[in-house]
């Protein structure tokens, strides 16, 4: 176990719920009161970002947590300056806990004089003195090789499992695990294995970027519940299209299960009015009143996750036992324990 004594957790303003909720579960773990440590992360009124931490963290093993969610420039900002009070302060070892890693989809040079810019934040990340991410379904996998620090990529499809055995229990045999595109077939299939079911995918052609000029279903859904598996939801246009397409090919129900619920702009409006019997997103964003509000849009709690995973790099054990149902079932015996 290292020298340092308790982890500490600070929090910026991307998503102090989660933050809060982290802390509430840790509290159970440890046996004693976890909570924030005391600091403000304000803005001047030219919008300069500002932190001045209130508690002693010299030699402390800190852990920021901070997705770089809408608004990304200002919460990666806010992460970065946060690092440095920190870094500043003497903190033994600095994590950055991003549930949601903004500029993931800038993980290559699809055009020509286009940036890699998930690589820029990854550099920007380390030179501000971050020891080390902890973060949850990067867009790419290769993310990870950008840093030069340890990175540990969570997975939402365990806890997706667990939540499609409690929900589906009884028809498990009708579903039908469904990747809205050829690229996202690991991630769906990851998902079919854990919970034994067949995997389809929609193939779509896009005319020009944020337009899908047509979708065809690869696979038989007909009279199938088909669970649609992503890590991203932005503006929710190719998966409304890909739920009515798989409705039109004979699937009985279709639900999705998306990783972060970006759902910005028309998206909480288009999902209400979609075919899509449910959308599951986690909370690794800050989801807004209007998403909470949405009747058929439902939010699995991340905080019992990232809390063991914290744990876990805190005391030198494995941060990839959490991709393990046996793990994972004590963590979320609250929601799950009649699986």
């Amino acid at each position: 176990m290292p020298v340092m004594t308790e982890p500490k957790l600070i929090s910026g303003n991307a998503n102090r719920t989660l933050a809060a909720a982290i802390a509430r579960r840790m509290s159970m773990h440890r046996g004693m009161n976890v909570s924030l440590c005391d600091a403000r992360v304000e803005r001047f009124n030219d919008q300069e970002i500002f932190v001045e931490v209130y508690e002693n963290v010299r030699g402390e093993d800190m852990y920021i947590i901070q997705p770089t969610s809408n608004p990304a420039n200002d919460n990666l900002m806010e992460l970065m300056v946060m690092t440095d009070a920190l870094k500043r302060s003497s903190a033994a070892r600095i994590t950055a806990v991003i549930p949601y890693f903004g500029y993931a989809r800038q993980d290559r040079r699809a055009k020509a004089r286009t940036p890699i810019s998930a690589k820029l934040v990854a550099n920007l990340l380390t030179e501000a003195g971050i020891d080390r991410v902890l973060t949850l379904d990067l867009h790419a996998a290769q993310i990870q090789g950008f840093f030069d620090i340890p990175v540990d990529n969570l997975y939402a499809a365990p806890v997706f499992a667990l939540d499609v055995q409690h929900h589906f229990r009884g028809r498990m045999q009708d579903l039908m695990v469904v990747s809205p595109d050829v690229g996202g077939v690991a991630r769906a299939r990851e998902l079919a294995t854990r919970i034994g079911a067949p995997l389809s995918i929609v193939d779509k052609r896009r005319e020009k970027a944020g337009e899908v000029a047509e979708m065809t279903v690869i696979g038989d859904v007909e009279g199938k519940v088909c669970i649609i598996v992503d890590d991203i939801c932005d503006t929710a246009g190719t998966l409304v299209k890909a739920a009515q397409t798989l409705t039109d090919s004979g699937a009985t129900e279709v639900h999705a299960y998306i990783t972060h619920g970006v759902l910005s702009g028309p998206a909480v409006e288009r999902v209400s009015k979609s075919v899509m019997k449910s959308l599951v997103i986690t909370d690794s964003i800050q989801p807004t009143d209007a998403v909470k509000s949405a009747p058929n849009i439902r939010i699995v709690p991340t905080a019992p996750m990232f809390t063991q995973a914290i744990l876990n790099i805190w005391n030198g054990t494995s941060v990839s036992s959490l991709f393990e149902t046996d793990t994972l079932l004590p963590i979320y015996e609250g929601l799950y324990s009649s699986i």
